[in-house]
């Protein structure tokens, strides 16, 4: 027979997963069950362990000192029972006659039919009419005391070299970690989610790190304190370790019952928060749209159902959580009593004193606990080897191809730029760019236009050296880029995103990101230059403004001048600019094109833009279509072609003027719109009205 193989997860049960687990590392609760367990757990463990092995000497001394205070810890109950006896002996001492032997006392006894108690004396240490030998009781509890001291001194000692072990491998896993990040090409970036990307290097080494301190110097303890305790049990009584040995089975019992049901039972507790979480989060997100639509009531429905559902999750989990101590105290009391009954026996009986029972009774107390913590630590084991088998994927990514040794040292030069014969894919059997050729000449504008998925940000992408070309060479100021180190590179070249990136600084570092010994004069002039200095000069701080981590004290325009000013004090000989005014409002965008302008004066410039209307006086435009360039000229050029830059040029005409018919049906009804739309026609046929065009769709834009 085949072993059956688990049915593939549905989109809602990996959904649910992957909240559940937001859920329980916001919640920061390590000992809580984790949903999903290590795929190769054996593997993924022993790697885990192996992080340790630069510190194999400083961990075998801390095990042997661990064991020293193991030592220390299980002869001090046995120690301590001899207290117990000097007292109980000495009481039983003072109620003999003075002057008789024990031997004596022990006939006088059983001549008179107490046959019990003279087993009993016969086992003590006695000498009739003396009493409690307070020196020697003295002297027993200095010991214990100074056993009790010593064990809890190395387990200190224990405690803190792990603990150093431990933050010393983790800071070295983070190094690995934040090195290898920045080896990896950026199509590792391109499949792994950001947020996916952050939980590993956080929350998972986090994770790893407490798995690690509890685990490790926990497990190692515990597991020496039982072979201790288990020792020093057989060394008093062989039948009273019996009777304790019988509540592990009981043990056993209870976890494989209760365990399981326990584990189910926190996982679907953590879906439901996480279900929960992202229902509040959703509602609160978009609150002002629930309030705009009246839907306030369907989001209360929502939530109490969901919240029902937890509270019924939460519950079962709690109750069966919670059953595992008592009934561990259950089984551990069962055991106590027992041991009492029979340990008592025992004494009555002569064949144990009764500071041995009193010792054996702490021993049992010691030898349950210790299991129970090493049951409860499989689920912590289990989490902490997930989350460390997640970072040793991202560490065993592929990494970028180093530059080479012998790389060439950039040349002064002007900023041309040559494409020869250029191929590139993203995979091997989807090819995107196909012997594309093209030059720039120094200090001209180049616009790349087309649809969405054409390779337009793939195309500046190669000029950074981001991707490595499947085949062809690109040449700036006459050097191939391949021969070139990466930040070579890309010291020359200065970029502008669509989405702008400001770090939590003042104003003035954020502009001085861009090159880092720029005086405060050269930032000066490049917020001048680029309107930036327009609204920080209204600003109660100036340039000394603190931006909080989302920059959300400044508006998306004002954002984006900070980065475009940064990039004017980079002074980079190539200028990128990917859609820096998209999402902008019109007066904004036009302080953005003039500050630009400023940016790309005497540089070699690439421009991405949708809106045609902001790129008419570029000196060259690159039509892209599936990732070839299928037209190039200047606006007029192009246009005068009538070939696909016009059809896309058109297209966003024809959208402005479907948004002003729909204007004008609410106005004019259905009959004005139709005569209206018969006029559009006639205007469309008739190419004198071409700048109307142009008006519209800078409008649109």
């Amino acid at each position: 027979m085949t072993a059956s193989t688990p049915a593939p997860l549905s989109e809602e049960e990996k959904l649910e997963l992957e909240l559940a687990e937001q859920a329980r590392l916001g919640a920061d609760d390590w000992m809580s069950i984790k949903p999903g367990k290590a795929e190769h757990f054996g593997t993924s463990f022993k790697r885990l362990i192996g992080l340790l092995r630069p510190h194999a000497v400083a961990f075998v001394f801390v095990s042997f000192l661990g064991a020293i205070g193991v030592v220390l810890a299980v002869i001090a109950p046995k120690v301590l029972g001899e207290a117990t006896n000097i007292i109980f002996e000495g009481v039983v001492s003072k109620m003999l006659p003075t002057g008789v032997t024990q031997a004596q006392a022990v006939d006088q006894l059983r001549a008179s039919g107490q046959n019990e108690l003279a087993n009993m004396v016969s086992a003590m240490h006695l000498t009739p009419g003396q009493g409690i030998d307070f020196i020697g009781l003295s002297r027993v509890l200095i010991v214990v005391l100074a056993l009790y001291l010593a064990a809890s001194f190395l387990n200190w000692v224990q405690g803190y070299v792990i603990n150093a072990i431990m933050m010393t491998t983790m800071f070295q896993l983070r190094e690995d970690v934040e090195t290898k990040i920045n080896r990896m090409p950026l199509r590792y970036f391109d499949k792994v989610q950001r947020g996916e990307l952050i939980s590993r290097v956080t929350n998972d080494i986090d994770n790893i790190t407490q798995t690690m301190q509890q685990s490790l110097s926990t497990a190692l303890t515990n597991v020496l304190t039982v072979l201790g305790v288990l020792i020093m049990m057989f060394t008093i009584s062989w039948q009273l370790t019996l009777v304790a040995l019988v509540s592990l089975p009981l043990m056993a019992v209870i976890f494989g019952i209760i365990g399981p049901k326990s584990q189910k039972a926190f996982g679907i507790q953590w879906r439901k928060v996480g279900r929960l979480n992202a229902r509040v989060e959703e509602s609160f997100s978009g609150h002002a749209l629930v309030k705009v639509f009246g839907r306030e009531q369907d989001a209360l429905t929502g939530f109490k159902a969901e919240n029902q559902e937890l509270f019924e999750a939460s519950f079962k989990a709690q109750f069966l959580s919670g059953m595992m101590m008592p009934a561990m105290m259950f089984v551990g009391n069962l055991t106590y009593v027992g041991i009492a009954v029979l340990g008592g026996l025992m004494v009555a009986g002569g064949q144990v004193r009764l500071g041995d029972v009193q010792a054996f009774i702490q021993y049992s107390q010691q030898f349950t606990q210790p299991l129970s913590e090493l049951g409860g630590m499989a689920a912590v084991v289990q989490s902490g080897t997930a989350s460390a088998e997640r970072v040793f994927e991202m560490l065993d990514a592929d990494e970028q191809e180093p530059d080479a040794e012998d790389a060439q040292a950039p040349v002064d030069g002007d900023g041309t730029i040559v494409f020869e014969n250029v191929q590139f894919a993203y995979t091997p059997e989807r090819p995107l760019i196909r012997n594309l050729s093209f030059s720039v000449e120094p200090g001209q504008t180049v616009a790349i236009v087309g649809p969405t998925g054409a390779g337009k940000t793939t195309l500046v992408n190669l000029i950074m050296r981001f991707y490595e070309l499947s085949a062809g060479r690109i040449l700036v100021d006459g050097q191939d880029i391949a021969g070139l180190r990466r930040n070579d590179v890309r010291a020359r070249t200065g970029m502008v995103l669509q989405d702008p990136w400001l770090f939590a600084g003042t104003i003035r570092e954020n502009i001085r990101y861009g090159r880092q010994d720029a005086t405060d004069d050269e930032v000066l002039e490049a917020a001048k230059t680029t309107y930036v200095d327009r609204f920080v000069r209204s600003l109660p701080d100036g340039y000394d403004t603190l931006l909080d981590e989302e920059a959300s004290n400044v508006s998306a325009g004002e954002k984006q001048l900070i980065t475009i000013a940064r990039a004017f004090v980079a002074r980079p000989s190539v200028l990128i600019l990917d859609e820096a005014t998209s999402s902008v409002d019109t007066r904004t965008e036009l302080l953005l094109q003039h500050a630009m302008a400023a940016l790309r004066a005497g540089r070699t410039s690439f421009v991405i833009a949708h809106r045609l209307s902001t790129i008419r006086d570029a000196d060259l435009i690159l039509v892209m279509e599936r990732g070839d360039i299928v037209e190039h000229g200047t606006h007029p050029e192009l246009i005068g072609r009538k070939g696909a830059y016009w059809r896309l040029y058109n297209s966003q005409f024809e959208q402005a003027a479907t948004d002003l018919d729909a204007e004008a049906a609410v106005h004019e009804g259905p009959q004005d719109l139709a005569a209206g739309s018969a006029d559009d026609d006639s205007r469309e046929s008739n190419d004198a009205r071409e700048p109307n065009r142009e008006t519209n769709t800078e409008y649109a834009g």
